[in-house]
């Protein structure tokens, strides 16, 4: 089980100390170099106390992740709540919003994050139960993505989907036989859903999409890893908004 306090890895830990969540910074005891002086300049900024710690010990805390010599204990991540996200974009035509169904892969989560972050999403809305959080390896994934964009943890993704409705939102997922995402009108409050790694998108949700968008493809595999999907169709959002 992943603790949810810990993130690792150069950028997460840098834009964990900027966002002032770092309780505690463990640094691997033989590190040298820019890095090292650019994050303890920002622990002394940040009144941060560090940890000399073995790399044994940074591996273990780590459990064995790509932490590149830095880790932070940090606050637990401050998921927003579904309707103070919805408000905050009420008065923003072009607001877009990336829904995950049941996305069980944290490096996924990252990688989608990331790219958000880069295309101007306003935020990302994921499930409870069935899903992954924002643990540690999705916050190294996204390389400090989590620290400037809004998720919003629901317990109901159908619910979610209608209070988006009534507040003018409109609602497309994933799908082979949807419309080509080079023929989608991306004006508008956009909410785009991204499905499950395996199985797409649940049949209960898809009833509720107002329109299926499909990414064309030539090769011998018909999917594309879910990250990947999303990317594509983000900056499909972003270009079209100029």
């Amino acid at each position: 089980m992943e603790n949810s306090d810990i993130v690792y890895g150069l950028h997460a830990v840098t834009e964990s100390l900027k966002a002032g969540t770092v309780n505690k910074l463990y640094i691997d005891d033989k590190i040298k170099g820019k890095n090292l002086e650019q994050i303890k300049a920002l622990a002394s900024e940040k009144k941060v106390n560090i940890s000399w710690t073995s790399k044994a010990e940074l591996a273990k805390l780590s459990e064995d992740g790509v932490h590149q010599g830095f880790l932070a204990r940090v606050a637990p991540f401050p998921y927003v709540e579904i309707d103070q996200l919805i408000d905050q974009l009420k008065d923003k035509e072009n607001a877009t919003l990336i829904i995950l169904d049941e996305l069980t892969d944290p490096h996924n989560l990252g990688a989608i994050a990331r790219t958000a972050d880069a295309t101007g999403v306003d935020g990302i809305i994921i499930p409870k139960h069935r899903a992954v959080g924002v643990t540690p390896t999705a916050v190294k994934a996204s390389t400090g993505a989590f620290e400037h964009l809004p998720v919003a943890r629901v317990t109901n993704l159908s619910q979610t989907l209608e209070a988006l409705k009534s507040a003018g939102f409109w609602v497309f997922g994933t799908d082979m036989a949807g419309t080509s995402y080079n023929k989608w009108n991306t004006g508008g409050k956009i909410a785009l859903i991204i499905g499950n790694e395996g199985k797409g998108i649940s049949q209960g949700l898809k009833k509720q999409v107002d329109e299926m968008v499909s990414i064309p493809m030539v090769g011998h595999v018909q999917s594309l890893n879910a990250s990947v999907a999303a990317a594509v169709l983000m900056y499909e959002i972003f270009r079209n908004k100029g």
